[in-house]
């Protein structure tokens, strides 16, 4: 859910959040209420404010990586603040290994300046007062935020320092980023063992053993994430558009399915006529014969893109694969290319000449399900992003 703006950065709060109030207002709560002498509501009110004053130090952690990164040049999409804390999402990589370093360390800057801070509030406040026990969580949970952050595995902000020591050390940041995300890895591995034996001397209650156990999951998965992309990134400058746009048929607006399916497939079919008879032992009755469309030529044509075009020619839409295919083949001849077709406003372009790179920075920034290839004002092709999957994780299994 967007909430508004910070710094001209779009504020994002995920339904998660919700979870952690009500843990931190009912538990908290609970304790400031005894610790400090007051009446349930009133530590309810307490748990309140500290959740409103925990929420801004993560915004102010996110916003350190969010100004710094636009410092350098690098757009924002967002901040989201959700259960476990938050995150930044940018446009793009960082552009090298000092502005990833100067980035990633931002965010656990901010989060000690504001444990120093709220440790000085400490010291100057009375004790066991309201602003003490709110000043002394504050300090506490940046602290930590800070300490924990700056470990070094991927997806932790130490883990993006660390791939930006071996990216410079190494100049292959896709390597930087597997290793860094392997540390990460070992790091939720050690998470979850520690919290295993902080539960058994009956330091962690058994409440705080699912959080702290979230943290330890949400960590391998990231780190997993990161490992994944650094093999796409390998796989990057294989990504050649030309190749992998599939080729366009275009078809007038109102032709029917089957006419339409029909003529793409004739067009791919192979011409045998052209092949000498006599010199091959092929008859001319075998000749006639290959002219037919069969399932194999059907199949071949299937690659191809159907495109709708109006009465000057103009391409206007694009057969959706998926919608044409649910379509039962007795009512294909009386259904309409247009009726399963996506107007080609409507999808996302990419320039025929775009290297791997910006085009994954495309397909992140405009999730889709097919790209119109262009070159110039030309629809050259379209780029089904199952086969740009297939391409960058040959051996991953997925949907098609």
């Amino acid at each position: 859910m967007r909430v508004g703006r910070v710094f001209g950065v779009p504020l994002y709060l995920n339904a998660s959040i919700l979870l952690l109030a009500v843990l931190i207002i009912v538990l908290y709560g609970e304790l400031a209420g005894q610790r400090l002498q007051l009446s349930p509501i009133g530590g309810y009110l307490v748990g309140a404010g500290f959740v409103v004053s925990l929420l801004g130090s993560v915004l102010l952690h996110e916003l350190g990586h969010a100004l710094t990164a636009r410092r350098f040049g690098i757009g924002v999409r967002g901040i989201t603040l959700e259960l476990l804390g938050g995150y930044t999402e940018m446009d793009r990589e960082a552009p090298s290994p000092r502005v990833d370093l100067y980035v990633s360390l931002a965010g656990p800057a901010v989060s000690a300046v504001l444990g120093v801070i709220a440790v000085a509030a400490m010291l100057v406040l009375p004790d066991r007062t309201v602003a003490d026990q709110l000043a002394f969580q504050l300090a506490a949970s940046n602290i930590i935020v800070a300490v924990f952050n700056i470990l070094p595995g991927l997806p932790l902000d130490g883990g993006r320092a660390l791939r930006a020591v071996i990216w410079a050390v190494t100049r292959n940041r896709h390597a930087a980023t597997e290793i860094a995300g392997w540390a990460g890895r070992i790091l939720a591995v050690g998470t979850a063992l520690l919290v295993a034996v902080l539960y058994a001397m009956d330091v962690l209650s058994l409440l705080a053993l699912p959080l702290t156990a979230l943290v330890a999951l949400t960590l391998w998965h990231g780190a997993g994430q990161s490992i994944r992309m650094s093999r796409i990134g390998r796989r990057l400058p294989l990504v050649d558009l030309a190749r992998l746009a599939r080729p366009t048929f275009g078809v007038p607006t109102g032709t029917p399915l089957a006419e339409a399916q029909r003529r793409a497939a004739e067009a791919a079919a192979p011409r045998s006529a052209t092949v000498e008879p006599h010199a091959t032992g092929v008859t001319s009755a075998d000749v006639g014969a290959s002219t037919a469309v069969g399932p194999d030529d059907r199949a071949r044509a299937s690659s191809a893109a159907l495109l709708v075009t109006d009465s000057a020619g103009r391409p206007v839409a694009v057969v959706d694969p998926a919608a044409a295919a649910a379509v039962p083949e007795a009512r294909r001849p009386w259904i309409a290319v247009d009726a399963v077709a996506r107007s080609i406003a409507d999808l996302p372009t990419l320039p025929v000449e775009t290297d791997g790179e910006r085009v994954l920075e495309g397909v992140q920034a405009h999730p889709a399900a097919q790209y119109l290839v262009t070159a110039g004002e030309d629809v050259v092709g379209i780029l089904h992003i199952a086969d740009l999957a297939r391409l960058l994780e040959p051996h991953r299994k997925m949907n098609t």
